[in-house]
This record gives C-alpha cells, sequence and structure tokens, in this order.
C-alpha cells in the first residue's frame, strides 16, 4: 500500500480519561466505517468544541473524535494519532448502523465533526474534512465509497447532519461521498474497487420494488426510480465489492452508470 499523502497534520488534543466523554475503551471489533457529522453549532470552531467537551467532560456522555476547522483538524479521542477508543456519537438504540455495516457506530465507527458558519473559511475547512475522512478509509483500510455515512441516515428522526452544516459552503451530501473517493484516490495514488466487467451484458427481472441508485453501490446513495415488481433491467458491468445486503454485496450497474442491488432481482 502506497503512501497516503499527508496534506495536513492531525493535532491530538485528547480529553482526561476516564471520563463521561472520552471513556478509554477500545474500538471493538477495530474501525469499520465513518461517520460523518456536523456540530450543529454554527460559528464555534474546532478549538471551541474540543475545549467545551473538556470542560464538561464529566456532565455529558456525546462525544466525536476529530474536530475539522479551516485552521485545525483537532483529535480529541485517539482514532488516527493513537489507539482507537469509543466515542459516543450515534444513539445505540437507532438500528440502521447495524442493519448498514453489522455494528453499532459507537462500537466500530469514528466520528468526524465538520465545523462551520461565521468567520470559518468553508472552502478551507472543507478540503480538511474530505481529506481527513479520507485518511481514515485509508488507515483502516475502508472502501471509500461505501464506508462513509452521514449521521442523519443513521438517525434520520432526529438529524440533519452534515447537510445543515455543507449547505453553508453551498455543497451537497452526494458532492461530499463523491469527493471524498477522489481525495482518497489523489492521495492514495490508487483507486478504490471498480465494478467487474461481465463477459457480456446481461438482463435481469426484478423480484421485488427496486431502486436504481445514483452512481454507488450502496443504499445511502440517491435514489433515481423505484422500480415495479416484474421489469426488465438490463446491466453492462456487476461489483462484488458493495454494500452487503443480507449478506449479498453484489450490484448491477446499469448503461447510466447507476446501480440496483442482485438480491432484488432473477437472471433471465
Amino acid at each position: 500500500m502506497s503512501e497516503f499523502i499527508k496534506k495536513y497534520v492531525v493535532t491530538a488534543r485528547y480529553l482526561t480519561k476516564p471520563s463521561k466523554r472520552r471513556s478509554g475503551i477500545p474500538v471493538s471489533p477495530g474501525v469499520r466505517f465513518v461517520v460523518a457529522h456536523d456540530t450543529g453549532n454554527p460559528k464555534s470552531t474546532a478549538e471551541q468544541n474540543v475545549r467545551y467537551y473538556e470542560n464538561s467532560r464529566d456532565e455529558q456522555s456525546a462525544s466525536a473524535h476529530i474536530f475539522v476547522d479551516d485552521q485545525n483538524i483537532i483529535e480529541c479521542i485517539p482514532a488516527l494519532t493513537g489507539q482507537p477508543e469509543k466515542a459516543w456519537h450515534v444513539l445505540y438504540n437507532v438500528p440502521t448502523d447495524n442493519q448498514l455495516y453489522g455494528h453499532n457506530a459507537n462500537d466500530a465507527a469514528i466520528g468526524v465533526e465538520y465545523c462551520y458558519g461565521g468567520l470559518i473559511n468553508a472552502d478551507e475547512a472543507y478540503r480538511k474534512y474530505l481529506w481527513v475522512i479520507a485518511y481514515a478509509c485509508y488507515l483502516f483500510q475502508i472502501n471509500p465509497s461505501l464506508g462513509v455515512v452521514g449521521h442523519f441516515i443513521l438517525d434520520p428522526t432526529r438529524k440533519t447532519d452534515p447537510v445543515s452544516g455543507l449547505a453553508y459552503s453551498r455543497r451537497t451530501y452526494d458532492q461530499l461521498l463523491r469527493d471524498i473517493v477522489a481525495e482518497y484516490e489523489e492521495c492514495s495514488g490508487a483507486p478504490y474497487p471498480q465494478p467487474n466487467a461481465p463477459s457480456k451484458p446481461g438482463t435481469v427481472t426484478t423480484t421485488v420494488k427496486l431502486n436504481i441508485r445514483k452512481g454507488q453501490p450502496n443504499s445511502r446513495a440517491t435514489i433515481l426510480q423505484t422500480v415495479a415488481v416484474g421489469a426488465r433491467l438490463e446491466y453492462i458491468n456487476w461489483t462484488d465489492s458493495g454494500e452487503p445486503v443480507n449478506g449479498n454485496s453484489r450490484w448491477f450497474q446499469d448503461a447510466n452508470g447507476n446501480f440496483f442491488w442482485s438480491g432484488g432481482v432473477r437472471t433471465t
């Protein structure tokens, strides 16, 4: 594996342990994915957020590993700069993280917070945010097209991050996911796994109502169309590196570069 380009410095400024915010418990079974957050507190910097976490370390348990603004990338719970420890950044009683990744986010994911608004330079903060998420994917051998998820995906009834924070820089969540992949490829010098080309294109028939997803083989990609049962779909490529759904990670790719899950079709 080639060396990842170190565009920025990750500053370790760990919270006191043991405390409510930093228990010191190791991540287990290991880092499997990254959760993209924003602070929900416009104008607050990475420094200010970490200072607040430290000052209130015995008052609240909510926490995250990394805060990013235009000036700094500060890690307050070890992840990239030390042996990864658990942070409490997603509620345990919401099941989406388990459904998507087979683990609770607090047990197996790094939480990265985007700082925005006020005097924070949105473009520079965004560049650092992309880079540090891509770097985390590199360090823990996570596919950047599959292993990054917004907090709002995991807890949709309560959370809007990082969508709300990204809006301050006139960017979207879909753009964030694309840009993370591009940053990973630029800094690692290696592309993430691409779809495999079959010997010839094929046709399948849907067995359930099936979503066609924009550009990526996972359930977090934008739904372009929902196809009825019994519809015939053509594919030109497939990948076995898509998001596992019910243990099946094969997704088909159509001529427009979009994806649908193979578990919802039968060959014809």
